[in-house]
């Protein structure tokens, strides 16, 4: 799982192998080899990298709710999106060719637009 993940972080988030085989391990340490976790476990700073995650839909999210001395309770429960890990995995990464105008500063465009 670990390989697939990283795979799909690296897609994703259009990241360097290392940092998202670094990531990916982060990850697994944080379910600690189990397929869900509780979300009352984990601390602030990795429940916002799983927050990040959930949004590119590889990471999921449950609620359960159940009545603990005569109070509603919820607990909220984390697991791995296992066929959209997968499928990030091996999607093909376009090539954007407007990429090249992204890396031109702000302070650019605006100087351009001026001069016109």
């Amino acid at each position: 799982m670990k390989r697939l993940l990283s795979m799909a972080l690296k897609n994703r988030f259009d990241m360097a192998k290392e940092d998202a085989v670094a990531l990916a391990k982060t990850v697994e340490k944080i379910f600690g080899g189990q397929d869900e976790i509780e979300d009352f476990n984990i601390d602030k700073y990795a429940r916002a990298v799983l927050y990040e995650l959930q949004l590119e839909n590889l990471l999921k999210q449950r609620r359960e709710e159940f009545k603990e001395n005569g109070k509603m309770t919820r607990k909220y429960y984390w697991s791995f999106n296992d066929d959209m890990i997968k499928q990030a995995a091996y999607e093909e990464k376009l090539d954007d060719p407007y990429k090249i105008y992204k890396k031109i500063p702000k302070e650019a465009w605006i100087t351009h637009s001026y001069c016109n």
